[in-house]
């Protein structure tokens, strides 16, 4: 429960269905306070965060968001206890950084369901006796002949199916996903419906340990500085400019970028090994093939190659028509229509229809 409307529907949803339920929100300590202990509440001293858009708000996990949590479970009169998971989110924090300082675009969202919302909680879970881990994702579950498939939400505009890929098969069994079937306005109407304060409280923003808001400043704050600085060059190796460092910068970029032109400019690859950020117009983004590893599957795909698929390379991207062949634990996927922003770090994964298969991290 994260003191969000989605989790506390959730909880609602599971509740009114008959199930026993116990809250959970979880800390992860980055410049947010203590919020409490064994269900215990202690106020602390909040930062005061900027709001980077009107219908979000920047970061989660605060000490209000703690408050919410605990308030909502208490009009359900379930249980609420909040997890110390400040050495498991540092895990993120560093993978974070070190993709950056990689040249790639991390998505700690998705590590974050992977490790610790549908890894850590289950942990939690078995302790204490517990069938099943739930959340507010906007995903549904289904069974589909002896397997459980992850489908994506009713609401397209909210589907977070995408994030959820990299689970564990083993664990589908053991979730549920009970806003899935809902639309966020009917969330929203159920949620006031019962009373609840959180009715309209508006979304987080997705990375919620950058409470800032700026990546590149979270990056080197957690370097101590280190300055990865170098030039911005274009495709034909000309040099137009410098830049503060690649930790600035994701592949499909076009606003922010400091340099002038008389057209339009993009990120078209982020060099490590130099800290060249190359620039190039908008054909030059397209590529029609990707290659991606540590893939994680859902399902037991053919093996006849090649698969044909949707394929999504980012959260908020549709999904494109395209096919796969996989070998071990790589994958490869050639889109029908090249694509834009296949920015190497942010995962691709592969549906059949609304059906999430699988999918890898974009090399």
């Amino acid at each position: 429960m994260s003191g969000g409307v989605d989790s506390s529907v959730a909880a609602h949803l599971l509740t009114e269905q008959g199930h026993e339920v116990i809250g959970v929100f979880m800390r992860h300590g980055e410049q947010s306070p203590a919020v409490c202990d064994s269900g215990t509440m202690e106020r602390q001293t909040a930062h005061t965060l900027p709001i980077a858009r009107l219908d979000h708000k920047q970061g989660c996990c605060t000490a209000a968001d703690a408050e919410d949590a605990r308030r909502v479970a208490d009009r359900l009169a379930i249980p609420f206890y909040a997890m110390d998971l400040n050495e498991e989110f540092g895990q993120i924090m560093d993978y974070f950084v070190d993709e950056y300082i990689h040249g790639r675009t991390p998505n700690p969202c998705v590590q974050c369901n992977n490790w610790i919302k549908f890894g850590k909680l289950f942990d939690y879970a078995d302790s204490v006796g517990a069938h099943y881990v739930a959340t507010g994702h906007y995903a549904r579950l289904e069974q589909h002949g002896d397997h459980i498939a992850l489908l994506r939400g009713v609401d397209s505009a909210k589907d977070q199916s995408y994030v959820l890929f990299g689970i564990d098969k083993k664990y589908l069994k053991r979730m549920l996903l009970p806003v899935g079937t809902y639309n966020k306005p009917t969330i929203r109407e159920l949620a006031s419906h019962v009373g609840m304060d959180v009715a309209e409280k508006k979304d987080s923003q997705e990375i919620c340990f950058v409470t800032s808001g700026r990546y590149d400043e979270f990056v080197r704050r957690r370097r101590d500085g280190t300055s990865m600085a170098g030039e911005f060059v274009t495709t034909d190796g000309e040099v137009v400019g410098s830049h503060a460092g690649i930790e600035g910068f994701t592949v499909g970029q076009r606003k922010g970028l400091g340099v002038a032109f008389g057209e339009r400019r993009f990120v078209v690859r982020i060099e490590a090994d130099t800290n060249r950020v190359v620039l190039g117009d908008r054909d030059e983004l397209g590529r029609q093939d990707l290659t991606a590893s540590n893939c994680n599957w859902l399902v037991d795909p053919p093996d006849d190659p090649p698969i044909r698929c949707l394929a999504q390379i980012r959260y908020n991207a549709p999904a494109a028509a395209a096919e796969f062949t996989r070998t071990d634990n790589r994958l490869s996927v050639r889109f029908d229509e090249p694509q834009f922003a296949v920015a190497p770090g942010q995962a691709v994964v592969c549906y059949d229809d609304d059906r999430v298969l699988g999918g890898g991290w974009i090399d």
